[in-house]
Protein backbone atom coordinates (compact mmCIF):
# COMPACT_ATOMS: atom_id res chain seq x y z
CA UNK A 1 0.00 0.00 0.00
CA UNK A 2 1.43 3.38 -1.02
CA UNK A 3 2.16 6.10 1.50
CA UNK A 4 -0.37 8.44 -0.11
CA UNK A 5 -3.14 5.84 0.12
CA UNK A 6 -2.29 5.11 3.77
CA UNK A 7 -2.57 8.85 4.53
CA UNK A 8 -6.00 8.95 2.91
CA UNK A 9 -7.30 5.84 4.71
CA UNK A 10 -5.70 6.19 8.14
CA UNK A 11 -4.50 9.79 8.39
CA UNK A 12 -5.94 12.38 10.77
CA UNK A 13 -9.08 14.22 9.71
CA UNK A 14 -8.66 17.69 8.33
CA UNK A 15 -10.32 20.79 9.87
CA UNK A 16 -13.34 20.59 7.54
CA UNK A 17 -13.86 16.86 8.15
CA UNK A 18 -13.57 17.40 11.90
CA UNK A 19 -16.20 20.16 11.75
CA UNK A 20 -18.55 17.92 9.76
CA UNK A 21 -18.01 15.06 12.22
CA UNK A 22 -18.77 17.29 15.21
CA UNK A 23 -21.90 18.68 13.55
CA UNK A 24 -23.14 15.18 12.71
CA UNK A 25 -22.46 13.99 16.27
CA UNK A 26 -24.38 16.91 17.72
CA UNK A 27 -27.29 16.33 15.35
CA UNK A 28 -27.50 12.62 16.18
CA UNK A 29 -27.25 13.31 19.92
CA UNK A 30 -30.05 15.89 19.64
CA UNK A 31 -32.26 13.42 17.75
CA UNK A 32 -31.65 10.76 20.40
CA UNK A 33 -32.50 13.21 23.19
CA UNK A 34 -35.72 14.21 21.42
CA UNK A 35 -36.63 10.55 20.96
CA UNK A 36 -35.88 9.79 24.61
CA UNK A 37 -37.93 12.78 25.73
CA UNK A 38 -40.83 11.57 23.59
CA UNK A 39 -40.66 8.09 25.11
CA UNK A 40 -40.50 9.47 28.66
CA UNK A 41 -43.47 11.79 27.98
CA UNK A 42 -45.45 8.90 26.56
CA UNK A 43 -44.84 6.82 29.69
CA UNK A 44 -45.71 9.83 31.87
CA UNK A 45 -48.96 10.36 29.97
CA UNK A 46 -49.80 6.69 30.48
CA UNK A 47 -49.31 7.07 34.23
CA UNK A 48 -46.30 4.76 34.45
CA UNK A 49 -44.41 7.16 36.73
CA UNK A 50 -47.11 7.35 39.41
CA UNK A 51 -45.91 6.62 42.94
CA UNK A 52 -48.24 3.67 43.44
CA UNK A 53 -46.43 1.79 40.66
CA UNK A 54 -43.07 2.20 42.41
CA UNK A 55 -43.92 1.71 46.07
CA UNK A 56 -43.56 -2.08 46.03
CA UNK A 57 -39.84 -1.62 45.32
CA UNK A 58 -39.53 -0.59 48.96
CA UNK A 59 -40.52 -4.12 49.99
CA UNK A 60 -37.86 -6.68 50.74
CA UNK A 61 -39.93 -9.44 49.14
CA UNK A 62 -39.81 -7.68 45.76
CA UNK A 63 -36.02 -7.58 45.66
CA UNK A 64 -35.83 -11.11 47.03
CA UNK A 65 -38.05 -12.30 44.17
CA UNK A 66 -35.94 -10.45 41.60
CA UNK A 67 -32.77 -11.84 43.19
CA UNK A 68 -34.13 -15.37 42.79
CA UNK A 69 -34.73 -14.67 39.12
CA UNK A 70 -31.27 -13.17 38.72
CA UNK A 71 -29.74 -16.24 40.36
CA UNK A 72 -31.67 -18.46 37.96
CA UNK A 73 -30.37 -16.41 35.03
CA UNK A 74 -26.78 -16.61 36.26
CA UNK A 75 -26.98 -20.37 36.87
CA UNK A 76 -28.36 -21.05 33.41
CA UNK A 77 -26.00 -18.60 31.69
CA UNK A 78 -22.94 -19.97 33.48
CA UNK A 79 -23.71 -23.59 32.55
CA UNK A 80 -24.57 -22.61 28.97
CA UNK A 81 -21.29 -20.68 28.71
CA UNK A 82 -19.31 -23.73 29.88
CA UNK A 83 -21.12 -25.92 27.33
CA UNK A 84 -20.45 -23.37 24.59
CA UNK A 85 -16.77 -22.93 25.41
CA UNK A 86 -16.03 -26.66 25.77
CA UNK A 87 -18.17 -27.99 22.92
CA UNK A 88 -17.09 -25.08 20.73
CA UNK A 89 -13.47 -26.10 21.27
CA UNK A 90 -14.30 -29.68 20.32
CA UNK A 91 -16.08 -28.53 17.15
CA UNK A 92 -13.19 -26.25 16.24
CA UNK A 93 -10.65 -29.07 16.64
CA UNK A 94 -12.87 -31.29 14.51
CA UNK A 95 -13.17 -28.66 11.79
CA UNK A 96 -9.40 -28.18 11.65
CA UNK A 97 -8.74 -31.92 11.58
CA UNK A 98 -7.02 -33.38 8.53
CA UNK A 99 -9.30 -36.43 8.66
CA UNK A 100 -12.42 -36.01 6.53
CA UNK A 101 -14.40 -38.39 8.72
CA UNK A 102 -13.83 -35.96 11.59
CA UNK A 103 -13.83 -32.66 9.70
CA UNK A 104 -17.06 -32.98 7.74
CA UNK A 105 -19.30 -34.00 10.67
CA UNK A 106 -17.86 -31.06 12.64
CA UNK A 107 -18.62 -28.70 9.76
CA UNK A 108 -22.16 -30.09 9.52
CA UNK A 109 -22.75 -29.61 13.27
CA UNK A 110 -21.43 -26.05 13.16
CA UNK A 111 -23.50 -25.01 10.16
CA UNK A 112 -26.64 -26.67 11.53
CA UNK A 113 -26.34 -25.09 14.97
CA UNK A 114 -25.50 -21.68 13.48
CA UNK A 115 -28.52 -21.81 11.19
CA UNK A 116 -31.11 -22.95 13.75
CA UNK A 117 -32.34 -20.33 16.26
CA UNK A 118 -31.84 -21.10 19.93
CA UNK A 119 -35.58 -20.66 20.48
CA UNK A 120 -36.33 -23.47 18.03
CA UNK A 121 -33.91 -25.78 19.86
CA UNK A 122 -35.71 -24.93 23.11
CA UNK A 123 -39.04 -25.89 21.56
CA UNK A 124 -37.49 -29.17 20.40
CA UNK A 125 -36.39 -29.95 23.97
CA UNK A 126 -39.75 -28.84 25.34
CA UNK A 127 -42.15 -30.44 22.87
CA UNK A 128 -40.37 -33.01 20.70
CA UNK A 129 -38.01 -34.86 23.02
CA UNK A 130 -40.68 -35.68 25.66
CA UNK A 131 -42.77 -37.31 22.91
CA UNK A 132 -39.96 -39.85 22.35
CA UNK A 133 -39.41 -40.47 26.05
CA UNK A 134 -36.56 -38.01 26.70
CA UNK A 135 -37.47 -35.70 29.56
CA UNK A 136 -35.42 -32.89 31.05
CA UNK A 137 -35.95 -30.32 33.75
CA UNK A 138 -36.88 -26.75 32.80
CA UNK A 139 -33.33 -25.73 33.66
CA UNK A 140 -31.77 -28.05 31.07
CA UNK A 141 -34.48 -27.39 28.48
CA UNK A 142 -33.25 -23.80 28.52
CA UNK A 143 -29.54 -24.20 29.26
CA UNK A 144 -28.65 -26.98 26.82
CA UNK A 145 -30.14 -25.37 23.67
CA UNK A 146 -28.62 -21.99 24.49
CA UNK A 147 -25.22 -23.59 25.11
CA UNK A 148 -25.31 -25.67 21.90
CA UNK A 149 -26.47 -22.74 19.78
CA UNK A 150 -23.66 -20.58 21.10
CA UNK A 151 -21.07 -23.37 20.75
CA UNK A 152 -21.27 -23.20 16.95
CA UNK A 153 -20.45 -19.49 16.95
CA UNK A 154 -17.72 -19.96 19.56
CA UNK A 155 -16.16 -22.70 17.40
CA UNK A 156 -15.80 -20.21 14.55
CA UNK A 157 -14.38 -17.60 16.93
CA UNK A 158 -11.81 -20.14 18.13
CA UNK A 159 -10.93 -21.03 14.55
CA UNK A 160 -10.45 -17.40 13.57
CA UNK A 161 -8.07 -16.93 16.51
CA UNK A 162 -6.08 -20.07 15.68
CA UNK A 163 -5.72 -19.08 12.03
CA UNK A 164 -4.58 -15.61 13.08
CA UNK A 165 -1.51 -16.98 14.89
CA UNK A 166 1.57 -16.44 12.66
CA UNK A 167 2.71 -19.63 10.97
CA UNK A 168 6.29 -18.93 12.06
CA UNK A 169 5.27 -19.62 15.66
CA UNK A 170 4.14 -23.16 14.85
CA UNK A 171 7.16 -23.81 12.63
CA UNK A 172 9.49 -22.72 15.43
CA UNK A 173 7.71 -25.00 17.92
CA UNK A 174 7.98 -27.97 15.56
CA UNK A 175 11.67 -27.22 15.07
CA UNK A 176 12.10 -27.55 18.83
CA UNK A 177 10.63 -31.05 18.69
CA UNK A 178 7.05 -30.33 19.81
CA UNK A 179 4.40 -32.69 18.49
CA UNK A 180 1.13 -31.32 17.07
CA UNK A 181 -0.73 -31.57 20.37
CA UNK A 182 1.96 -29.66 22.28
CA UNK A 183 2.22 -27.05 19.52
CA UNK A 184 -1.50 -26.38 19.79
CA UNK A 185 -1.70 -26.49 23.60
CA UNK A 186 1.42 -24.48 24.41
CA UNK A 187 1.91 -22.18 21.42
CA UNK A 188 -1.14 -21.74 19.20
CA UNK A 189 -4.14 -21.75 21.53
CA UNK A 190 -2.73 -19.44 24.24
CA UNK A 191 -1.91 -16.83 21.60
CA UNK A 192 -5.26 -17.31 19.87
CA UNK A 193 -7.06 -16.55 23.12
CA UNK A 194 -5.49 -13.11 23.24
CA UNK A 195 -7.00 -12.33 19.84
CA UNK A 196 -10.50 -13.62 20.51
CA UNK A 197 -11.25 -12.45 24.06
CA UNK A 198 -13.48 -9.54 22.89
CA UNK A 199 -15.46 -11.82 20.56
CA UNK A 200 -15.87 -14.46 23.27
CA UNK A 201 -17.12 -11.83 25.70
CA UNK A 202 -19.69 -10.70 23.16
CA UNK A 203 -20.94 -14.27 22.89
CA UNK A 204 -21.12 -14.66 26.68
CA UNK A 205 -23.23 -11.51 26.86
CA UNK A 206 -25.54 -13.00 24.23
CA UNK A 207 -25.78 -16.18 26.32
CA UNK A 208 -26.97 -14.15 29.31
CA UNK A 209 -29.56 -12.45 27.12
CA UNK A 210 -30.74 -15.71 25.55
CA UNK A 211 -31.76 -16.99 28.97
CA UNK A 212 -34.78 -14.69 28.61
CA UNK A 213 -36.28 -17.52 26.53
CA UNK A 214 -36.91 -19.24 29.86
CA UNK A 215 -40.58 -18.22 29.63
CA UNK A 216 -41.07 -21.00 27.06
CA UNK A 217 -40.32 -23.69 29.63
CA UNK A 218 -41.48 -21.63 32.65
CA UNK A 219 -37.97 -21.54 34.08
CA UNK A 220 -37.62 -19.04 36.93
CA UNK A 221 -35.13 -16.60 35.42
CA UNK A 222 -35.06 -12.81 35.75
CA UNK A 223 -37.46 -11.91 32.94
CA UNK A 224 -39.92 -14.60 33.98
CA UNK A 225 -40.02 -13.24 37.53
CA UNK A 226 -40.32 -9.70 36.17
CA UNK A 227 -43.43 -10.72 34.23
CA UNK A 228 -44.92 -12.10 37.43
CA UNK A 229 -44.37 -8.74 39.16
CA UNK A 230 -45.90 -6.87 36.23
CA UNK A 231 -48.95 -9.14 36.26
CA UNK A 232 -49.43 -8.64 39.99
CA UNK A 233 -48.79 -4.89 40.28
CA UNK A 234 -49.53 -3.59 36.73
CA UNK A 235 -46.18 -1.83 36.87
CA UNK A 236 -44.68 -2.22 33.41
CA UNK A 237 -42.05 0.51 33.10
CA UNK A 238 -40.68 0.45 36.68
CA UNK A 239 -40.14 -3.33 36.63
CA UNK A 240 -38.51 -3.36 33.21
CA UNK A 241 -36.26 -0.46 34.22
CA UNK A 242 -35.12 -2.37 37.28
CA UNK A 243 -34.54 -5.51 35.23
CA UNK A 244 -32.61 -3.53 32.60
CA UNK A 245 -30.30 -2.17 35.32
CA UNK A 246 -29.69 -5.69 36.61
CA UNK A 247 -28.85 -6.98 33.12
CA UNK A 248 -26.51 -4.04 32.58
CA UNK A 249 -24.73 -4.89 35.83
CA UNK A 250 -24.30 -8.52 34.74
CA UNK A 251 -22.96 -7.54 31.32
CA UNK A 252 -20.64 -4.96 32.87
CA UNK A 253 -19.25 -7.61 35.23
CA UNK A 254 -18.61 -9.92 32.26
CA UNK A 255 -16.85 -7.12 30.37
CA UNK A 256 -14.65 -6.25 33.35
CA UNK A 257 -13.72 -9.89 33.82
CA UNK A 258 -12.78 -10.10 30.14
CA UNK A 259 -10.55 -7.04 30.43
CA UNK A 260 -8.65 -8.64 33.28
CA UNK A 261 -8.40 -11.88 31.31
CA UNK A 262 -7.12 -9.99 28.27
CA UNK A 263 -4.32 -8.43 30.33
CA UNK A 264 -3.08 -11.81 31.50
CA UNK A 265 0.10 -13.20 30.01
CA UNK A 266 -0.26 -16.75 28.80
Amino acid sequence: MSRALEDVLYGDLGPRAQAVTRAASVAVAAMLLVLLAGVVYGFHAAGQFEGRLWEFFAWKTTWSFLAQGLLGTLKSAAAAAVIALVFGLVLMLGRLSRLRLVRWPAVAFIEFLRGVPALLLIYVCFLVLPSVGIRMSAYWMLTLPVGLSTAAVVAEVYRAGVLAVPRGQTDAARALGFNEARVFAHVVFPQALRYIVPALVAQLVIVAKDTTFGYVVTYGELMQNAKVLIANYRSLVPVYLAVAVLYCCVNYAISRASQRLGRRKY
